[in-house]
């Protein structure tokens, strides 16, 4: 884990929790993108646990008014790690500023700074991978956004670009101590310290004889030596030369930033505290950088412990429970073996500082372990080739090697470096390093007159007292970061590595106090409310004094209830309790198997009333659905009523109105036959009257009379069918009716109405006569023929009369 945050915030009052929502956009504001808070392109790398991980601690002060609102802000750093600029673990990336002037830089400033494109750089692995921190656009913004104008930005990337190609400065073996080491043979070794040069605004030929020269005080006199380094003392002023500049540069940027967000002290009377440090490390080489970075674990976790403690025992002395203290894993004895006095790691450390004499690794592990043998915290790898030690800490024990750790606690700045800086010609390592520094050199101390060395253990432990300070004047509010995975993937959840951080958080120990104490706390309000119903599994009783609850359930039960009262209670609920449990002031105290059991019990009768529940409203759904069914029943019994009701008096009502048709359709008929054979016997009658005299007819003609009384109703129907036979068959069923010869198609000429509206009525004569009466018939009488006049005779009497005719073929 690399990132533990906590709060703090001094007079806590309910109105500064607002003020939290707010923590986003200040962070925002004091990180190198707006829209991604916590990133500090100068302050964070990519390590192998995380892309983004901030190699420095750093304590952000939110201030506030009277009103809880927030005037400003201030940000203070512990321990850059700026080895990072000159030293990479496999695998890991430098700082990400480097990244992003390499890759964002247009094509006007890569020639002003020297850095073309595909150009190598020793101090810069693995410039081929792509993270989301490589935008160098957005860290411009930012710092505008700062109040870095664009000139101030432009010194900046140009003194980094410096670092960079200082990184390619690479010095040979000389083979004689008292000539310099000269560069290598190559033609970017030989170009770099010239462009470093240009863009840090040294002179050439100074800061390569700074490099490989050191200049020596002795005697009374100080009398001055100059002394050729060797290859590694060349090496070891190259990068101390660029992690001097490259932590001048952070701080200043720091005092910027605090500068433009940081509000004046009249204005601000609270506070609250973002603490972002650095998390517990272990990697397989561990030096100076992770004994600081876990021994300020160390002090923080001790922190959290006693907090967390002392609140324990104030709350169970509030509530008036005899609390015995948890034993528990306390990490005293391994801050006596880092801080402790009068030996300890960390004193032994400054004494190597001190001695000013050459440290051997096997000898500096020789010493810590005879000096602090018998210590429980201090182990031994004694499979390691190399010198080392190892510190059991909380989260698990730590190897620690002793190459280079008393060089990396001097942290020595030559004198040399310093006043070469303070030549330069760029505006702002001017602003870095002022003419008359209050520095004094730590590696070369005169005579009898020795200043005690300030190394960077001593630094580092001062500044972390400090932060104690204020962590011990506030209220804590912790929170725990856990990475799920290594692969820095969603829906990725590695129980082993969040096991081992939870360790490292020191969780761990948290809920093994816990689990000695009670660690479920409720109410007496809410745990009435919760659990009253557990008196359903008890059968009724009389109420007693500690009875069954009345109707009014919770209004009967007051929240500040007496112990012996809600004791009593409980016991009336459960009848015997298996685990303990206990009654505060105001609130009750369990385990975690009471618990289980009251959320047990609960849930049976939960159950049970879910049961009741389902059986009423089952009895309840099957009488609806009988009423229903019932009721559905009589509805289809009325409805199929009603329909058969109304098909009955639809079919009566069509019938009435055929029944009256064919009553009208009758009576018309007959009136109209009447009236055509009162017509008929009329002229008749008149006509016989006027002609006394004429001839009665032939035996031939009688004949044919009494056929067509017979006949004629078929005849009719067939010849005026409006479907059926047509044509020339019609025409031949006529003629079958009436017994007509068919041989010759000229024996006669029959004309049917097929298109004309046809006969309307036609009735028979009275017997005697044979005439008949057709109306609208399209067949004429032509020729005279004795017997009724033309005008009378229609239809199939004209047929039969012209067969007859005299005259007729």
């Amino acid at each position: 884990m690399e990132n533990d945050l906590s709060f703090g915030a001094l007079d806590p009052q309910p109105r500064l929790l607002a003020t939290l929502s707010l923590l986003p956009a200040v962070v925002a504001s004091l990180s190198s993108s707006p829209s991604r808070p916590g990133r500090w392109s100068r302050g964070n790398a990519c390590t192998l646990r995380n892309n983004n991980s901030s190699r420095f601690g750093k304590f952000i002060q939110l201030q506030l008014n009277g009103a809880q609102q927030m005037t400003g802000a201030a940000v203070q750093t512990y321990l850059l790690e700026k080895t990072r600029v000159a030293c990479q673990a496999p695998s890991e990336r430098n700082f990400h500023i480097f990244y992003q002037i390499y890759k964002g830089a247009r094509a006007d400033e890569r020639v002003q700074w020297r850095l073309p494109e595909g150009a190598a750089f020793s101090w810069l692995p693995h410039p081929e991978r792509t993270l989301e921190e490589d935008c160098f656009e957005v860290t411009r913004e930012a710092m505008l956004h700062l109040g870095i104008d664009a000139p101030t930005q432009n010194n900046i990337f140009q003194a980094l670009a410096g670092l960079l190609h200082l990184g390619n400065t690479r010095f040979a073996d000389s083979g004689n101590e008292a000539q310099p080491c000269p560069l290598v043979d190559d033609a970017q070794c030989q170009g770099s310290v010239g462009t470093s040069a240009l863009l840090l605004g040294l002179p050439e030929d100074h800061l390569l004889e700074t490099l490989r020269i050191r200049t020596i005080r002795a005697g009374r006199d100080q009398q001055v030596f100059r002394k050729p380094c060797s290859q590694a003392e060349c090496d070891t002023r190259r990068d101390c030369l660029a992690k001097l500049v490259y932590a001048r540069l952070f701080d200043w940027l720091v005092s910027v930033i605090n500068s433009s967000i940081c509000a004046t002290p009249d204005s601000w009377t609270t506070f609250i505290g973002l603490l972002d440090v650095y998390g517990f490390e272990s990697f397989p080489n561990n030096s100076l950088e992770q004994l600081c970075i876990n021994y300020a674990n160390e002090k923080l976790q001790q922190h959290f412990v006693a907090h967390y403690l002392r609140a324990q025992q104030e709350e169970y002395a509030v509530e008036g429970l005899a609390w015995s203290f948890v034993s528990y894993q306390d990490n005293q004895p391994c801050l006596d073996l880092i801080e402790g006095s009068p030996v300890s790691i960390c004193s032994l450390l400054n004494e190597e500082c001190r001695l000013n004499r050459p440290s051997s690794a096997a000898q500096l592990q020789t010493r810590i372990e005879s000096a602090l043998t018998g210590r429980p915290r201090l182990g031994r790898d004694r499979l390691s080739p190399e010198p080392s030690f190892t510190v059991l800490h909380y989260a698990g024990p730590v190897r620690y090697s002793t190459a280079g750790l008393v060089e990396k606690n001097k942290d020595p700045v030559p004198l040399e470096l310093t006043r070469l800086l303070q030549q330069s010609q760029d505006p702002l390592l001017k602003v870095l390093f002022p003419a008359d520094p209050e520095e004094k050199s730590q590696e070369e101390p005169s005579g009898q007159n020795r200043a005690p060395v300030l190394t960077v253990v001593s630094k580092f432990k001062a500044s972390l007292e400090q932060l104690l300070q204020v962590l011990h004047s506030t209220t804590p509010h912790y929170i725990r970061c856990i990475k799920p995975n290594s692969q820095a993937q969603v829906q990725i959840f590695h129980r082993e590595e969040v096991l081992s951080q939870l360790e490292a958080c020191g969780l761990v120990e948290t809920i093994h106090i816990s689990a000695a104490g009670f660690p479920i706390r409720v109410s007496h309000r809410n745990f009435l409310e919760r659990y009253k119903l557990l008196r359903r599994l008890r059968p009724a009783t009389t109420p007693g004094p500690h009875g069954p609850c009345p109707a009014g359930g919770q209004s009967e039960w007051p929240p500040c209830a007496e112990p012996a009262m809600l004791r009593g209670l409980l016991q009336d609920i459960l009848h015997a309790l298996p685990a303990p449990l206990h009654c505060g002031r105001t609130k009750v105290f369990m385990t975690d198997s009471t618990l289980e059991l009251l959320e047990r019990r609960r849930a049976q009768v939960l159950e049970q009333c879910a049961r009741h529940i389902q059986r009423g409203w089952r009895r309840y759904r099957c009488r609806t659905q009988a009423r229903q069914r019932r009721a559905a029943v009589l509805i289809q019994a009325a409805v199929r009523s009603w329909l058969t009701r109304k098909h009955v008096q639809r079919l009566h009502a069509a019938a009435t109105v055929i029944k009256r048709a064919w009553q009208e359709w009758r009576i018309r008929m007959a009136f109209l036959a009447s009236e055509e054979l009162d017509g008929v016997e009329e002229k008749h009658s008149s006509q016989t009257s006027c002609s006394p005299s004429s001839s009665p007819l032939p035996p031939a003609q009688t004949r044919l009379q009494g056929a067509i009384t017979r006949l004629w109703p078929l005849g009719l129907a067939l010849a005026n069918a409006a479907v059926g036979v047509h044509g020339f068959q019609r025409k031949l069923v006529v003629f079958a009716c009436l017994q007509l010869p068919v041989g010759s198609p000229r024996s006669c000429a029959v004309q049917t109405a097929q298109e004309q509206a046809g006969v309307l009525s036609i009735r028979a004569l009275p017997q005697g006569s044979i005439r008949f009466h057709c109306r609208k018939s399209p067949l004429r009488y032509a020729d005279t023929c004795p017997g009724p006049s033309p005008d009378s005779v229609t239809g199939f009497n004209q047929i039969l009369l012209e067969r007859h005719r005299p005259g007729h073929v």
